[in-house]
């Protein structure tokens, strides 16, 4: 006993190391006995600070970033090596709860039991195991479904500058799809509002979705090391679903630009040169380990659908280029268009889906969405010529084309159950039958004596001839103010010229 109790103690005492230096979340710790791996875990203050080693900077120096605060942590003091990388738990247990990037529950109940512990450093599947099947994934959103089809196992992004709608558009897609969708969603909060986390919580405990859901957060106020692990710890848990449960799996990911953000406070304080705009010089490498991982197998699939800021709306900045080539479908949300009240205020002439091909979605769906991108086209053509020398200086063809364009801008918008508090609107779901239909009647000219304003916020296009809104005129005089609805930004010039002077 007093030999394994040495032997013990020998072996402890080879994993201690030294702080040397703490420079915010940088700490340099000395090993004399055994050097530890990359991706090891330390532990200082008898497990309080994490540390994950980053580099070695010589036979008996490591330096690491803190995934926890550093507060408390001081020269002299010991660290211990815990022998392995960060890990993550995973196992029927960890459904609907609420989990931090070290896998500890937050939501103020008992971990949970019959849980395994995987690492979070894991290799994306072999080409030879991805599947090469083509479906469509259905959200109930009816200008994503005509006109960008998100993809089943494939990477859609949410692009947009700051309040355009990301966050309500990612939990609108989670309301519609947890209920109707038969695997496990996980939903992973990268350096965003706690504020939101706990109201996407309590949402989805009311909605009685949260049994098939699992929730991470790595919280704005968390060191970057917190906040760039903890879309590896959510992949770890999808891709127990997948592989060992054979299930499809939804990762839902708000806000992957985070991320990316994440790294580079890492990298600048790991001393790295900065590449261009001030972005680490490895960023598409980090990218390209998170997204890779992200796949269509034989036994499942984890369809990820992740919100992207771009900084000061710029679409030519590295981060929202880099993330571009990952997807097979990006959703561009447009300030002009939330300025105007045409919510969802995607872009759908920015906008693109790989899907949108003939051979996936079929001839009759291709040809309404080239119809109806090639009217938006012609009337963003036309918006100048309108506003300079007004609607009537159009040929009666350009004319019919403003109309039939508008009332498909009013029909493209939807209420949302998640906006249902602020707007005071029912939220609707519309399945793309309907969608289809209604954007097929109102290029067919059927709806030119309805006036717009009775296309606006429904679900079936159906609804227009059935509760026209109140005081609507479907020619409105030419001398009368730009109307608004209530809770309805007043509308430009533009608009009101081709409100006044429809044909």
């Amino acid at each position: 006993m007093r030999w394994e109790d040495s032997r013990r103690s020998e072996d402890l005492s080879s994993r201690l190391g030294t702080v040397l230096s703490v420079r915010g979340s940088v700490v340099d710790v000395r090993f004399d006995a055994h050097l530890p791996s990359i991706y090891s875990l330390l532990h200082a203050k008898d497990g309080e600070i994490a540390i994950e080693v980053l580099a070695q900077l010589d036979a008996h120096r490591v330096r690491g970033i803190a995934l926890t605060t550093t507060q408390g942590l001081s020269r002299g003091m010991e660290v211990e090596d815990t022998g392995g990388p960060l890990k993550a738990p995973v196992g029927e247990g960890i459904l609907s709860r609420m989990f931090d990037v070290f896998g500890n529950t937050i939501d103020r109940q008992a971990p949970p039991p019959d849980v395994q512990w995987r690492s979070v450093h894991r290799a994306p599947p072999a080409l030879a195991r991805r599947s090469t099947k083509s479906e469509i994934f259905e959200t109930g959103i009816k200008v994503i479904d005509v006109l960008m089809p998100l993809e089943r196992g494939g990477k859609a992004g949410l692009f947009g500058g700051a309040g355009v709608g990301k966050t309500v558009l990612l939990t609108e897609m989670i309301h519609n799809m947890v209920g109707q969708h038969a695997g496990v969603s996980i939903f992973c909060g990268i350096g965003e509002r706690c504020r939101e986390g706990e109201e996407l919580y309590r949402d989805m405990k009311a909605a009685g979705v949260l049994r098939n859901m699992v929730m991470l957060f790595g919280q704005m106020n968390e060191p970057p090391g917190a906040r760039f692990r903890v879309g590896h710890t959510a992949l770890t848990m999808a891709e127990y679903f997948r592989d060992d449960e054979h299930r499809d799996v939804l990762l839902l990911i708000d806000n992957i630009f985070r991320f990316i953000q994440a790294g580079m406070e890492i990298s600048g304080m790991m001393g790295q040169m900065p590449s261009r705009l001030g972005y680490q010089p490895t960023m598409g490498t980090e990218l390209s380990q998170l997204e890779e991982r992200i796949a269509n197998t034989d036994t499942g699939a984890i369809t990820s659908i992740q919100a992207v800021y771009v900084p000061a709306d710029d679409f030519t900045d590295p981060a929202a280029v880099h993330t571009f080539s990952h997807l097979s479908a990006s959703i561009v949300l447009s300030r002009k268009r939330a300025s105007e009240g045409l919510y969802p205020a995607i872009d759908p002439l920015q906008s693109s889906s790989k899907m949108a091909t003939p051979g996936i979605i079929g001839e009759r769906h291709y040809a309404v969405a080239q119809d109806i991108r090639r009217t938006l086209a012609q009337y963003a053509a036309l918006k100048d010529i309108i506003a300079m020398l007004g609607l009537e200086q159009l040929s009666p063809e350009d004319r019919n084309v403003v109309a039939r364009a508008r009332r498909l801008e009013r029909f493209l918008t939807q209420p949302f159950f998640a906006t249902e508090q602020f707007s005071g609107i029912k939220g609707k779901l519309v399945s793309l039958k309907d969608s289809l239909d209604g954007c097929e009647r109102i290029l067919r000219d059927e709806f030119k004596d309805i006036p717009e304003s009775a296309l606006y916020m429904i679900g079936v296009i159906d609804e227009a001839k059935a509760d026209p809104k109140p005081g609507a005129d479907s020619k409105p005089n030419a001398k009368s103010e730009p109307h608004t609805k209530p809770g309805e930004k007043p509308q430009s010039k533009v608009q009101h010229a081709a409100d006044t002077y429809e044909s």
